[in-house]
Order: C-alpha cells, then sequence, then structure tokens
C-alpha cells in the first residue's frame, strides 16, 4: 500500500462542520437514553452547591467520552467536534467534568455505586445482557493494582506488586450465554490487604445481581486472598454459592507445612505410577480427591465457621532442563467449594480405595463435624466441551466443580484488561475520591458497552469492547440533513456495515403500543 500523491500534492484543513469521528456513539448513547441514563444521574447523584447542577448532562458526557475510548479527563473533549453538537445536546466541557469530579467524596461515589446497579438492571430488561441468569449465575472477586506516576495521588501506596499505584477491587457478573458485567467496584489504597471490605462489596455484588434478574443460583468464585472465613459464611449464608482457590499448591505434601488437611487429601491420592510419561498417558487415572472440610476464623471471631468440600488436585510438573527428567515430579492444587456435589460420580478405572502413598504417614484424619467419608475419584475433565456449557445446578460432581474453577481466570482478568485499555489506562486526577468516581463511571460504561454488543449481533456479542469500539464506534461519518431529518453518511464499504446497521435500526426502532 502506498500513497497516491506526492508530498506537495497534500495538504489538510481542520473546516469540516459536518463530520463526526464517532458516530458510533448515536446508538450507544439513544440506549443509554432509553435506560434513563441522564433521569437516574439527576435523581440519585446529588453534590450540592453549583458545582452538582446538571449532573444528568455532566455524567452522560463522561460515559460517551469513555464509550469513544477517552482515558482522561481532557480527552473528553473528543465529543464536543464537528457536527457533534447537531446529534447531541447537554454536551459538556472538560473544564466543567473536571470540577465535577474533582467535587466528590466517597459519600457521592455511593451514589454513582446506586446508579450503576439501576442502570444495570435497566439494560438486563432491555437487551439480553443477563440471558441465561435465572439459571446459574458466577460472580467473580478480584483485585487489581493499577500503577500511578506521581506521588501526589491520594491513596497511591507501593503494594505487594512493588510499584506505585491503586487497588481496584471488582465484583463480575457471568452468565452461560454471554460476557462479564461488573456488579460491583471499590477503589482502595495501593498497599491495602486483599481480604479488606471484600465481604461488604460482595454483599453488594449479590444485591445487584439479584436486582438485574440473577434469580437462580449464584457461583462466587475467587482466589487465595479471598479465602476467609468472614466472607464465605456471608455468602453460604445469603445463599451463594463458593467455589474457593486455597492458599495450598505445593510440590511434596510430606514438607509444605501451610495446610495439614490438604496435604493429608494429597497424600491419600493414589501412588503415581514412576515409569516415563509417555507409557502413563492415561486420562482416566484418579488424580483428585474430594473430601469434607472446614474453614475457620480465629477464635476471636466465633460463628464464621463454614463445613464443606476439599478437591485436591496432581498434576504432572512437565518442566525439565537439559539434564532431562530423574523422576516424576508432582504438583498438588486444592479448592475449598460448598457445592453441592453430585449424587452418583462417573466410573474410573481405578477405585478411590487405592493404597495411599507410604511416603505420607496416614494416622490421623481431617477433624471435622462431618464424617470424613472420601468420594470416588472421577476422571479427567472433556476438554472438548464448550467453555459455556451450563452445568446441572441439582449437583456438582469433581470434574465439574474444577473446571468451573479453572474457567474463572478467562472472566474477571478480561474485564480488568478491557478497562485497562480503555478508560483505567490511568486514574487522571489526584483526588482519591475523583477517582474513585471515575472507576464507578468506567464500569457503568463497560456495562453499556456489553449491552450494545448484544444488540450488534451474535458476530459482536462475545467480542471485546477494543474490537467493538475500532468496528462499531469509531466510525467517521458526515451529518446531512434533509426535510428535517438528520441522516449520517458513513464509508462506502465499511466491513462491518451490515452489523452497524443491524444495531443502528433495533436502538431506534418505534416503540411498541401501549
Amino acid at each position: 500500500m502506498r500513497a497516491s500523491h506526492t508530498r506537495g500534492a497534500v495538504s489538510v484543513r481542520f473546516d469540516d462542520p459536518g463530520l463526526v469521528s464517532h458516530a458510533g456513539l448515536v446508538a450507544v448513547m439513544r440506549l443509554a437514553e432509553d435506560a434513563g441514563l441522564s433521569d437516574l444521574a439527576g435523581e440519585l447523584v446529588r453534590l450540592g452547591g453549583p458545582v452538582g447542577a446538571n449532573a444528568g448532562a455532566k455524567i452522560s458526557t463522561i460515559v460517551a467520552g469513555m464509550a469513544a475510548g477517552a482515558d482522561s479527563i481532557s480527552d473528553l473533549d473528543l465529543v464536543r467536534h464537528g457536527g457533534m453538537a447537531g446529534l447531541f445536546t447537554g454536551i459538556r466541557a472538560p473544564s466543567t467534568v473536571g470540577t465535577f469530579l474533582r467535587w466528590f467524596s466517597m459519600g457521592h461515589v455511593a451514589q454513582l455505586e446506586k446508579l450503576s446497579a439501576r442502570l444495570l438492571a435497566r439494560l438486563a430488561e432491555l437487551t439480553p445482557l443477563l440471558a441465561g441468569a435465572d439459571r446459574l449465575g458466577l460472580l467473580d472477586l478480584d483485585s487489581k493494582i493499577s500503577q500511578v506516576y506521581g506521588r501526589g495521588k491520594d491513596g497511591a501506596a507501593f503494594g505487594y506488586t512493588g510499584v506505585l499505584g491503586l487497588n481496584t477491587l471488582a465484583a463480575t457478573l457471568t452468565t452461560a450465554a454471554g460476557r462479564p458485567v461488573i456488579v460491583a467496584t471499590r477503589l482502595r489504597g495501593g498497599n491495602a490487604d486483599t481480604r479488606r471490605a471484600v465481604s461488604s462489596l460482595a454483599r453488594r455484588a449479590l444485591g445487584t445481581a439479584r436486582a438485574a434478574g440473577a434469580t437462580g443460583p449464584l457461583l462466587a468464585r475467587g482466589d487465595s486472598g479471598f479465602y476467609v472465613g468472614e466472607l464465605i459464611t456471608m455468602l453460604a449464608r445469603e445463599g451463594g454459592l463458593v467455589l474457593h482457590h486455597r492458599p495450598t499448591t505445593f510440590r511434596d505434601p510430606r514438607r509444605d507445612p501451610r495446610d495439614h488437611r490438604a496435604r493429608l487429601a494429597a497424600a491419600h491420592l493414589p501412588r503415581p505410577d514412576p515409569r516415563p510419561a509417555h507409557r502413563t498417558a492415561d486420562p482416566h487415572r484418579p488424580d483428585r480427591r474430594d473430601q469434607p472440610h472446614r474453614v475457620h476464623q480465629p477464635d476471636r471471631q466465633p460463628g464464621q465457621k463454614t463445613t464443606a468440600r476439599l478437591l485436591v488436585r496432581r498434576t504432572r510438573i512437565t518442566t525439565r532442563d537439559e539434564q532431562g527428567e530423574l523422576f516424576p515430579a508432582w504438583r498438588y492444587h486444592a479448592v475449598f467449594t460448598n457445592l453441592p456435589p453430585a449424587t452418583t460420580e462417573p466410573a474410573t478405572t481405578e477405585p478411590a480405595t487405592t493404597r495411599p502413598d507410604t511416603t505420607e504417614p496416614a494416622t490421623t484424619r481431617p477433624a471435622t463435624t462431618e464424617p470424613a467419608t472420601t468420594r470416588p475419584a472421577t476422571t479427567e475433565p472433556d476438554t472438548t466441551r464448550p467453555a459455556t456449557t451450563e452445568p446441572d445446578t441439582a449437583g456438582f460432581d469433581t470434574a465439574t466443580a474444577w473446571r468451573l474453577h479453572d474457567q474463572r481466570s478467562g472472566a474477571i482478568e478480561h474485564v480488568f484488561a478491557e478497562l485497562a485499555a480503555g478508560p483505567l489506562a490511568h486514574f487522571p486526577s489526584g483526588l482519591f475520591a475523583a477517582n474513585a468516581a471515575w472507576l464507578s463511571l468506567a464500569a457503568l460504561t463497560h456495562n453499556l458497552l456489553r449491552a450494545t454488543a448484544c444488540l450488534a449481533g451474535p458476530a459482536h456479542a462475545r467480542t471485546r469492547l477494543t474490537t467493538l469500539r475500532r468496528r462499531l464506534i469509531t466510525i467517521a461519518a458526515r451529518v446531512t440533513r434533509t426535510a428535517r431529518h438528520i441522516t449520517l453518511r458513513l464509508p462506502q464499504d465499511w466491513p462491518w456495515a451490515h452489523d452497524f446497521t443491524h444495531l443502528f435500526t433495533t436502538i431506534h426502532a418505534p416503540p411498541h403500543p401501549a
């Protein structure tokens, strides 16, 4: 591909008042208007004083800029160019919006969280955003440290990653038929403990998920940082299922001192075959164990006890150096879950009563209030099954429980990546409350774009938001008017013209008669 003109035959001029660079915002903001974004913002967000006036217009301006890819307050000026004033009203300048954000306190951020929850419920009614949530919903909890630059930012500190940043705590809701949406967020200091305020956020996430239509079973998933009795007890009390990765990934069950019950369960796995890997590649070997286990907090917090299943899995370590493999090595992983066990487990080639490894003394059993019965071991999960297969909520065998845990890393981590590629590329303000408000609005914009993608057709329902923005939002168009009718003149032979037309006509369809 080469330029068609010489250097002297090309010039530029910014003087066309009828051009816009983000024509897809017409459909996105029409959907936000149908969901009542501006009205809800004016009703729920009350800052007081002249700065808090017209909160609906200012929040809509921020959401439109974030949907177009703005990652700072000054970047919001991209919604004020060319023919944008002819397509939208109430656009505010970045300086006005910046003053509005800097007026926020943490109480006002809570108002934004309520606005985001209300808008998600309305988007779920207007679009198939949470299709299948009445059967099973997956609630993922995780935190992420976003690096910031400049010690003048409130709350910035060095955390466990060793970088100066702010800590983002979030909860997402996923169904078998859709992509995750954000149901709760919270901004914390960069050196905040992973477990801090997670129980209150999980409680709010459960309420938001129920209000959005997730009336079926809710499975809360988290990593080892959220393996605390307070959170697990609260989730069990509120009717949610729990699936947590425990902090017990170890190589030798005889020597790791961190968790006695997990080591004992690992020791009761059948003895590994010492023969070379190419002679023991049997997918039906019982490399899992399922037994009762109790998690509890110290005695100063009585009542935070939950007895459930402890799953331990053994995987082969295949990393080798130039010397090769002298003997087989294994790594053990443990997962704690209160998923109801299946009434029957799939049959395996070896029974679960195989003699335990004699290298681990088996003189004691796990101390639980339930009988420490050994469940039959299961086969390896079928990797040919699609990742969106919805399990039977009447009972979860060991392989299904492991598959649900393995899918966790493909949900909320992708949401963090999409936010980092958009409005959360960095936190724009030096004030902590302003950055917390920016985080809440970024989550609201994420849900709005997810609902827009559901209306764009099956090809975009599960695509990344960066791809959606590039194909259907960042499109140059010329605004023309004829007989009081506005027409957007879009590029000819646009590869995704059909999807854009489908999205536009779906959102701008006339309302149904009452």
